[in-house]
């Protein structure tokens, strides 16, 4: 399997890949927001075209497509410089892909790049939310990418008020500051 990436801005998609992007967001979100998705959905098309919104997208290399039932968008980052407790992040808002690459490495690839732009703009941590309902983005988040629940999770802000939530925040940190702040706090 070849694929091919590319990168764009939030103010700059296409209808047509707007319209990927929804499809494959209520393919994977629908079930661990359960009723709030409605709402959710809202929010998410809001986020998805904000110009500080950055995106790289994964296709299919179209010279190794053998069907035209496959949609050429395989999946998509949707991330932000932004801070976070006055340490400036890549906060990821969304990693989403086609369930038919689903769990053949090229998550943790997106992954492992998203870490590497985000040292190279000097960024203390790369910083997520994952519903707790989604036990397999957790899974994955945690055991294989050896990210921890952050400080600022509600869950370890104040542990009443977390059960009440229905997500965690995670991070992985690149230096001692965000470290203290993020991870130990």
């Amino acid at each position: 399997m070849a694929f091919v990436y590319a990168w764009n801005r939030g103010d700059k998609l296409s209808n047509c890949t707007k319209q990927h992007i929804q499809k494959l967001l209520k393919a994977n979100m629908m079930g661990p927001y359960g009723s709030e998705w409605a709402v959710e959905e809202k929010v998410k098309r809001r986020e998805m075209v904000a110009p500080q919104a950055r995106y790289i997208f994964v296709y299919w290399n179209a010279n190794e497509m053998m069907d035209n039932a496959f949609t050429p968008l395989l999946g998509f980052l949707h991330f932000r410089f932004t801070l976070e407790e006055e340490i400036p992040v890549l906060y990821l808002y969304e990693l989403r892909l086609d369930s038919s690459v689903q769990g053949k490495g090229l998550g943790k690839f997106l992954m492992q790049l998203v870490e590497l732009i985000a040292q190279e703009n000097r960024m203390g941590a790369v910083v997520l939310t994952v519903q707790k309902s989604n036990s397999l983005a957790l899974k994955f988040y945690i055991s294989k990418l050896r990210y921890v629940v952050s400080s600022i999770s509600p869950s370890r802000v104040d542990p009443l008020v977390g059960v009440e939530k229905n997500y965690e925040i995670l991070c992985k940190t690149f230096d001692h500051e965000a470290k203290a702040i993020l991870e130990d706090c």
